[in-house]
């Protein structure tokens, strides 16, 4: 049974409606064996290279993934100067308001009525990664915990056992508008690992590696590293009980930025994993020789090389790879498990439970204006971007 992203946020649950929902550092160079991602590419070749292309499918609404993930939503939203309590500055006339995905002039309130965003809303049994490139997301869960991040931080929320958290997007700028960019993956969890203690961890911008690898030209690209490793450089560490905790699990997010004309060796992953470029912005690119259309994702073969060569303009894409969980799904909305018994029961756990309840006056909390990024953990620690 599939599901996207906008069915899990209008699934009932209980009577209501349930939501899904610092500089960098310094670029280095990374040691590959072979080859080095941070230096020129040779030009090197390999014998009776194989096609890494094993297929090419447009990209829909919400992204389909491959094993350990489980889809990933997109937001680009071109939003308006702010207002007092900081929704746009623009009518609201001629929006389904509580659930508008219309992209209306350019941007969604989601599940939002005054902020743009998902109010509170469970999950079970899985992990979201919160990417913000552009933009805020204020945080607040059930546990107690908070946050402001955005700017091109990254959020890594364990559900585990569950959890109800709100993430709402607040229109900071009063004068400028308040562009919104940002990926949600949904990683799943092991069997064993679906009800632990739920968990997150802030990856600040300042704690995200870039590489940046030029080739022979001395043309760029850099690749962010929110998970996983190229060459010699490492991301930040991820929850302990997520997936991508088993130095097994070969789980990697990488965002990748080419340059005009750039070209670019990914070196390979592990036999096995699964590997899929998400491509979503720019023009002109070929993989493996392959020519792509923009908004196409790309699934390779994990154990060859791929070469990326962008064209005339900026490329961006996504990249998700990891060895798959390889276990039962059974999804309904914002629940992920491993039988319907499981999921039924889910459904009865958050009915008696509320995961905890929820701490909060409001069921769509913001800050205020002038605060800054920042996250409150529910031992009360409050750690900032440095």
């Amino acid at each position: 049974m599939s599901i996207t992203r906008r069915d899990a946020l209008k699934l009932l649950v209980a009577g209501g409606v349930v939501g899904v929902g610092c500089e960098r550092a310094r670029p280095g160079k990374a040691a590959s064996g072979e080859a080095d991602p941070g230096e020129a590419d040779p030009g090197r070749k390999t014998s009776a290279r194989a096609d890494p292309v094993v297929g090419v499918e447009p990209l829909g609404a919400t992204w389909q993934t491959l094993d350990p993930f489980l889809f990933c939503a997109y937001h680009d939203d071109a939003y308006p100067a702010g207002n007092e309590q900081m929704g746009p500055a623009a009518s609201l006339a001629g929006r389904q308001l509580g659930s508008d995905f219309g992209r209306k002039d350019g941007w969604s309130m989601y599940h939002g009525q005054t902020v743009p965003g998902f109010p509170r809303h469970p999950h079970r049994g899985f992990e979201t990664v919160s990417v913000v490139r552009r933009g805020l997301l204020d945080h607040s869960d059930s546990l107690g915990a908070t946050a402001r991040y955005g700017e091109g931080d990254v959020q890594w929320l364990t559900a585990g056992a569950g959890i109800l958290h709100a993430e709402m997007f607040p229109l900071v700028r009063r004068t400028n508008q308040n562009p919104l960019e940002m990926f949600q993956l949904w990683l799943n969890l092991p069997q064993s690992k679906k009800m632990v203690q739920p968990h997150f961890s802030m990856l600040w911008k300042p704690s995200i590696p870039v590489v940046v690898a030029r080739d022979v030209g001395g043309v760029a690209a850099e690749i962010d590293l929110v998970a996983g490793r190229l060459g010699a450089v490492a991301a930040p560490s991820p929850p302990p009980n997520s997936w991508a905790a088993d130095p097994e699990s070969d789980v990697a997010i990488w965002t990748i930025k080419l340059a005009a004309e750039a070209r670019w060796v990914m070196p390979p992953a592990r036999p096995g994993s699964n590997r899929a470029l998400f491509y979503f912005r720019g023009s002109g690119l070929s993989v493996g020789g392959r020519a792509v259309d923009v908004r196409h994702r790309i699934q390779l073969a994990p154990d060859r090389e791929a070469v990326l060569e962008n064209g005339p303009t900026e490329s961006e894409l996504l990249m998700m790879q990891g060895k798959p969980i390889g276990e039962p799904v059974a999804k309904r909305g914002p629940f992920v498990m491993n039988t319907e018994e499981e999921i039924r029961q889910a459904f009865s756990d958050y009915r008696r439970t509320e995961f905890g309840g929820w701490p909060w006056q409001k069921d769509d909390p913001v800050h205020s204006r002038p605060e800054g990024r920042f996250a409150k953990h529910v031992d009360g620690r409050i750690e900032r971007p440095t």
